[in-house]
């Protein structure tokens, strides 16, 4: 295998699309069918259906995205079963050609982060095989580096948190005594951390969480970040639009995925696609919010150009 970001970069322009799928079920929001209301205090039973709807989605999405973002919390609250259930999907989407961003936020110091790095990281050389890893960097800069070294060795890639979706400006817009804020802070060590790293498509191995309902930041980080791949979250069903994400990218219409979770994974309960699938056809109803997500970014962003785009 060769440089994770040449990789997601290759992926993205085969399918044409920047859409990230995130998985990240929820018992109370599943189809009809999957889980009985007897069976959804049982963690056995819950994983099993978790592992039916993640499954049943990539099996739609993977004709579509070359990406999916397994969100660990749902698995892990279900203990064993439901870790069982992380490692299976995982596996069905590297068996359907899909990258997979595990979205853990995972960091510690010392021999912990290697723990961490080397338990997640690569798909040949890690438990749990993902193929990046979203990381906290507030415990500092160096614990960074245990990260960053397994996913250079490992054909893996590695996400940090800079400018999150949520309303984080307590602390990410703090500012320091250099007059700079916090997010600013992080955003430099990234940008240097990619730059060091970077493949033949000109991103590094340091990718950056910027939320989507933060357009301004996105423009002003894709300015100051130009080596560092963007994984955008907010879109859809918190507030983030294909304008709002368009500065994300490069002129190629590169160095950016766009994540949806809700929006698509359960389209079936939205007004727009609930009146001509609903429940019973909830795969249906899952590629056809796939589909306009990525007409929407076609039409509105510089993702447009991956159609006609064969290389970077």
């Amino acid at each position: 295998m060769s440089h994770f970001t040449d990789q997601l970069a290759a992926g993205v322009l085969s399918k044409g699309t920047p859409v990230l799928v995130g998985l990240d079920p929820r018992p109370d929001r599943l189809p009809a069918g999957l889980l009985s209301p007897a069976d959804s205090q049982n963690p056995i039973h819950v994983a099993n259906a978790y592992e039916v709807f993640c499954k049943g989605i990539i099996d739609v999405v993977a004709t579509h995205v070359a990406v999916v973002k397994p969100q660990a919390a749902f698995f892990e609250q279900l203990g064993p079963p439901g870790m069982n259930a992380l490692a299976t999907v995982i596996r069905h989407a590297t068996e359907q050609g899909l990258l997979v961003i595990l979205d853990g936020k995972r960091n510690d110091i010392g021999s912990t982060a290697e723990g961490y790095a080397e338990a997640y990281l690569g798909r040949d050389h890690s438990a749990w095989g993902a193929d990046a890893l979203t990381v906290s960097p507030y415990l500092g800069y160096d614990t960074l580096e245990p990260f960053l070294h397994a996913a250079a060795q490992h054909q893996a890639g590695v996400f940090v948190l800079v400018k999150t979706s949520n309303l984080a400006g307590k602390l990410q817009d703090l500012i320091t005594t250099d007059g700079r804020k916090v997010y600013q802070h992080v955003a430099a060590q990234v940008q240097d951390q990619a730059h060091a790293s970077r493949g033949a498509c000109g991103y590094g191995l340091a990718g950056a969480v910027v939320g989507a309902t933060h357009a301004e930041q996105i423009a002003e980080l894709r300015s100051e970040m130009p080596s560092s791949w963007f994984l955008v979250p907010g879109f859809g069903s918190q507030g983030g639009t294909a304008a709002d994400v368009a500065a994300a990218f490069d002129e190629r219409g590169l160095g950016a995925i766009i994540n949806n979770s809700r929006g698509i994974i359960f389209a079936h309960a939205r007004k727009e696609y609930a009146s001509q699938y609903g429940a019973t056809q909830w795969q249906q109803a899952v590629e056809a919010a796939t589909r306009d997500m990525i007409d929407q970014l076609r039409a509105e962003t510089p993702a447009g150009q991956l159609v006609t785009r064969n290389s970077w």
